[in-house]
C-alpha cells in the first residue's frame, strides 16, 4: 500500500513533527512518504502533487490555520482519486470528529487523540471497529470507536527525523519534544484536556539533540508546553546544549518564570548570547482573569526572574498577552501591557483569544457572551467586557509594537520619548497606532528605513517634542541597527564626514583600540566598510547613558559605530570627537 503523510504549514522555514512521528512508528510496516506544503501555496499545485504520487491512502495533519485549504484539497482529491483514501488527524479534528466526517463525506478516517499506535493498527489492517482513537465510514455510516489510552512510555516512539534527508532542513525551524503533557490546566488552551506529563529518557533526548545541530537548522524549538516543569530534566538538557557548544543555532524554549529559582538564575548567567531564547506566557495580570482561565502564576515572581535575565543581555524573552480573556476589559488590557513592558522583553507578543473547540473558555462562552465565527480560527469578535472596536483598536497596536518594539530597531527613541512625553508606554503606542489608522499606513507595506521617517512625521506631529533630540536619537538607532549606511534624508546631519577622513582616523591608535582586537590588523581599506563615523549636535551617549533625561547636553560629538553581523545587526558607538577635532584642526 503507497501511504502519503502530508500537511500545509504556516511557513516553508517550518517542519511538521507530527506526520514524523507516524511516519517513524510505522516504519517497521512500510514505507510512508512525506510531502510537505504552506498554506501560501496554491491549492490546485499541492492537489496536483499529492495526486502525481497515486497514494492508496494520504493523511494530513490538520490546524487552525490549515483546515480550510485541506479540506478544498481532500474534496478535490476524492473527486480525481476516488479510491484513495483520506485520513485527517491533529487537533483540529480531534474534538467533534463524527460532525466532521457528516459535513465532509470524502473523508474516510479521522485519528483523534494521540495518533501513533492508532496510525499502525489501521496500516496494519486491524479490524476498523476495534482500533481505538479511530473515527471510521462503513456503508454509509460513521462509526466512532473508544478513546485511546495514552502512550506512558514515550521510548517506544521512535526519533522522528532518523529517515529524513539531512539537506532538507538547512537553515530551517525543527520542531521537537522532549515531553508530552502540562501540569497547568488553562481554560483557554487545549493541553488542559490532557492530564499528566510524560517525559523521554533524558540520554535519548541528548542523543537527538546532537543529531539535530548536525543538520545545521537555525532553530530547534521545544514544543514542550512547560519546559521547565521538571527543574532537574530541563537543567541537564540545557547544559547538555551548552556543552556541546553549537554554531549558528539557537534553541526555542516555553518556560514558566515563576518556578526558575536562584540557583537557575545564576546558571543561566553565563549562557552564550543567543544560544536560549525563552517564551513566556503571561497572558495578563489580572488576577481576575488569571482565577477565570484557572492559570497558576505569580506575576512578581515572574517580573523579577525576567528582569534579573534581561540584565544579562544573553537570552531573548518573548513575553505573551492574550486580548479578549475574561474580566480583561481594554483598560485592564493597558494595565497587563504596561507591567510587562516594565521588564522590557525583547519581544512582547499580543494574541487574540481563540476559542479553540474543547477549551474550557469556549464550553463557558455564554457565561463571558463571546460572539465569534464558527470557523478556523476561531477568533473572538468581542465579549462582556471588550467591545469589537476595542479590539479592533488593539489590532493596530498590536501591529505598532510589532513594527517598532519587537526588532529594537527603535530602542532608545522609544524610551526617550516614553518616559519624558507619555504616561504610560501603551498610551504611546496607542497614539501611534492612531496616526497609521488616520493617514491610512496599516495596509501598506514599508521598509525599516521608512519607518524611521513615518516615526519622525508623528512625532513632529504632536508638537510637544525637542525635535532636535529626536533627530539626533533616530540617527542613533538608525546606524547602529543598520548597516546599509543610507541614512534616510530627513535624518541626515548637514556635518557629514568625508571617506578620506575617516581613513586617516582609522590609522590612529586612539581609534584602532575601540575596534576589536581580531579587526585592528585588518588593511584600512576593508576596515572601513565596518565602520560609520557620523556628527550629532547633542550628546547623545550621554543622555543614554543617563536613562533619556529630557535635557540633552548641547555640543558637537562624532560618534564611530562598528558594525558586526549577525543574527541581528547591532553595533558598538564610541565618541571620537575629541580625535576628530584634533585631526581636521
Amino acid at each position: 500500500m503507497t501511504v502519503l503523510l502530508t500537511t500545509l504549514n504556516s511557513k516553508y522555514i517550518h517542519t511538521n513533527l507530527a506526520i514524523r512521528y507516524l511516519r517513524s512508528y510505522v516504519k517497521d510496516l512500510s514505507k510512508v512518504s512525506i510531502k510537505e506544503f504552506t498554506i501560501n501555496q496554491n491549492i490546485d499545485h499541492i492537489m496536483a502533487e499529492i495526486y502525481k504520487d497515486k497514494p492508496h491512502l494520504v493523511g494530513f495533519s490538520t490546524y487552525i490555520w490549515n483546515i480550510e485549504e485541506t479540506l478544498q484539497i481532500c474534496q478535490g482529491l476524492k473527486l480525481v482519486s476516488p479510491g484513495t483514501k483520506i485520513l485527517l488527524g491533529g487537533p483540529e479534528v480531534s474534538y467533534d470528529p463524527v460532525e466532521i466526517m457528516e459535513e465532509h463525506p470524502y473523508i474516510d478516517y479521522i485519528i483523534y487523540g494521540e495518533g501513533e499506535q492508532t496510525f499502525r493498527e489501521l496500516l496494519i489492517n486491524q479490524p476498523l471497529d476495534s482500533i481505538n482513537g479511530l473515527v471510521y465510514r462503513s456503508n454509509d455510516k460513521i462509526y466512532k470507536n473508544k478513546d485511546r489510552e495514552l502512550i506512558e512510555d514515550l521510548s517506544i516512539i521512535p526519533f522522528p527525523y532518523e529517515d529524513d534527508y539531512k539537506g532538507d532542513f538547512k537553515n530551517k525551524i525543527i520542531y521537537y519534544e522532549s515531553s508530552r503533557g502540562c501540569p497547568f490546566n488553562c481554560e483557554f488552551c487545549l493541553s488542559s484536556t490532557i492530564k499528566g506529563l510524560r517525559f523521554l529518557p533524558i540520554e535519548r533526548v541528548k542523543e537527538e539533540i546532537d543529531y539535530l545541530i548536525s543538520l545545521g537548522v537555525s532553530q530547534i524549538k521545544f514544543v514542550d508546553r512547560t519546559f521547565n516543569a521538571k527543574k532537574d530534566f530541563s537543567m541537564e538538557i540545557m547544559k547538555h546544549i551548552i556543552s556541546r557548544d553549537p554554531k549558528n543555532v539557537n534553541f526555542h524554549f516555553e518556560v514558566t518564570a515563576h518556578l526558575i529559582d536562584d540557583k537557575q538564575l545564576e546558571f543561566l548567567e553565563n549562557v552564550k548570547e543567543g544560544l536560549f531564547q525563552f517564551e513566556i506566557g503571561v497572558q495578563s495580570t489580572n488576577m481576575n482573569t488569571i482565577e477565570a482561565i484557572g492559570r497558576t502564576t505569580d506575576f512578581q515572581m515572574l517580573k523579577k526572574v525576567s528582569k534579573k535575565i534581561k540584565s544579562y543581555s544573553n537570552i531573548h524573552q518573548h513575553l505573551d498577552l492574550i486580548v479578549g480573556l475574561p474580566y480583561e476589559d481594554y483598560s485592564s488590557f493597558e494595565t497587563s501591557f504596561n507591567d510587562i513592558y516594565s521588564i522590557r522583553p525583547e519581544k512582547i507578543q499580543i494574541g487574540f483569544l481563540k476559542l479553540l473547540k474543547g477549551s474550557g473558555l469556549r464550553i463557558l462562552k455564554d457565561k463571558y457572551g463571546y460572539k465569534f465565527l464558527d470557523r478556523a480560527t476561531y477568533e473572538i469578535l468581542e465579549n462582556n467586557y471588550i467591545s469589537y472596536g476595542e479590539i479592533v483598536k488593539l489590532k493596530g497596536i498590536e501591529e505598532i509594537v510589532e513594527k517598532f518594539y519587537n526588532e529594537e530597531y527603535f530602542k532608545n527613541i522609544l524610551e526617550y520619548c516614553i518616559k519624558n512625553y507619555y504616561l504610560s508606554p501603551f498610551r504611546f503606542f496607542e497614539e501611534l497606532a492612531q496616526y497609521f489608522d488616520e493617514n491610512g499606513l496599516h495596509d501598506i507595506s514599508h521598509s525599516r528605513s521608512k519607518l524611521y521617517s513615518i516615526l519622525l512625521e508623528f512625532l513632529t506631529s504632536m508638537s510637544i517634542y525637542d525635535i532636535d533630540t529626536i533627530k539626533n536619537l533616530l540617527r542613533y538607532d538608525y546606524i547602529i541597527n543598520n548597516t546599509d549606511r543610507k541614512i534616510p534624508v530627513d535624518l541626515r546631519s548637514d556635518n557629514s564626514i568625508e571617506q578620506n577622513t575617516i581613513h586617516k582616523l582609522l590609522k590612529e591608535k586612539y581609534i584602532l583600540e575601540k575596534l576589536p582586537k581580531e579587526h585592528r590588523e585588518l588593511p584600512t581599506k576593508q576596515m572601513i566598510k565596518m565602520v560609520t563615523i557620523s556628527y550629532f549636535d547633542i550628546d547623545v551617549l550621554d543622555l543614554i547613558n543617563s536613562g533619556y533625561n529630557k535635557k540633552a547636553k548641547k555640543g558637537e560629538r562624532y560618534i564611530l559605530f562598528y558594525h558586526k553581523e549577525g543574527t541581528i545587526i547591532r553595533s558598538t558607538a564610541h565618541d571620537v570627537t575629541m580625535k576628530y577635532k584634533e585631526m581636521i584642526n
